[in-house]
């Protein structure tokens, strides 16, 4: 009867062990998939600020004034900053960083476009 008591602990023990283990490597999964969702979300806004900076329209941005200029060039340095972050970020926060400094460049691009009387594009 002993015996038996004690493999039944044993048994219940390590099907608690497993099951802790099965839930520790889970939330480090959601943990992985959290971090590739926020780059995945930063690298399109990363493509969008570059998108918006190599415009067609070059001769509207060739008469720019000051304020088109300095709001252009606040946004090609946004766009510098934003892909080296998007470089070296790992975790979800430095990703999160990046997304918030391309976002950033897109409000630059905006003023730019105010100042220009050019239609924003669609957010």
């Amino acid at each position: 009867m002993g015996y038996i008591v004690l493999a039944l602990l044993l048994i219940v023990g390590a099907a608690f062990a497993v099951a802790l283990l099965r839930r520790s490597q889970g939330a480090r999964g959601q943990s992985d998939l959290s971090d590739l969702d926020a780059e995945v979300e930063a690298s399109g806004w990363v493509l969008r600020l570059g998108a918006s900076l190599s415009v067609p329209e070059a001769r509207i941005w060739a008469g720019a004034g000051e304020t088109a200029t300095r709001a252009l060039t606040d946004a090609a340095e946004c766009h510098r900053a934003a892909g080296a972050q998007l470089a070296a970020a790992h975790t979800a926060d430095e990703y999160a960083e990046a997304t918030r400094v391309a976002k950033e460049g897109l409000a630059h691009i905006a003023t730019a476009r105010a100042a220009l009387g050019v239609a924003a594009v669609a957010a």
